[in-house]
């Protein structure tokens, strides 16, 4: 009986590795890795764990002191030459999930958040939205315990850009009208 799906043999499980790979903004975990390859049901998680140290042995990838995975020039090279060898909608599924995965980073980077403990044992939150020219908003907030504060980090990064806007919008709202009400 023919196996279904893309995955026959480990060659086309490193295929998949290079595609993602090469297309990757960032270092990625072996997880990740994973969550970006997996547009097939026939990939392996064990697969892909044994396929990784080959790659980089073989040097198609490097792996960092973090254990995070990068495609070297060696591996650009193949993945350039067998990129059509990929079924053409396992490729596409790859190719979707990086791109997702690069603008989640991309933004990811440009959302900062830090928390710091006051002489007064209240914590003070910093959080932070940046563009690719500078900075956009920096709010910063007092919490009385650090659980509340994580809550606002968190809540900052989830909702950064409409906290930004949400402001810009009170601030243009309240300068727009005249100070007795009116517009």
């Amino acid at each position: 009986m023919e196996p279904h799906g893309f995955i026959h043999d480990m060659l086309d499980v490193k295929l998949l590795i290079l595609l993602a790979a090469s297309r990757a903004e960032f270092p990625m975990d072996s997880e990740t890795i994973y969550d970006l390859c997996y547009q097939d049901e026939t990939l392996s998680y064990f697969d892909l764990k044994q396929a990784l140290p080959q790659m980089v042995e073989s040097q198609h990838l490097a792996v960092d002191e973090n254990g995070l995975y990068t495609i070297t020039d060696k591996g650009r090279e193949h993945a350039a030459v067998m990129d059509d060898l990929i079924a053409v909608p396992v490729h596409q599924r790859v190719l979707d999930a990086v791109r997702a995965y690069n603008a989640r980073r991309r933004r990811d980077e440009l959302i900062h958040v830090d928390i710091e403990k006051q002489d007064d044992g209240e914590f003070a939150v910093s959080m932070q939205l940046d563009y690719d020219g500078g900075r956009l908003i920096r709010l910063e907030l007092s919490a009385p315990t650090e659980k509340q504060a994580r809550a606002f980090g968190q809540a900052f990064r989830a909702n950064a850009e409409e906290v930004y806007q949400t402001v810009i919008m009170q601030m243009l709202g309240y300068t727009e009208k005249k100070p007795d009400g009116r517009n």
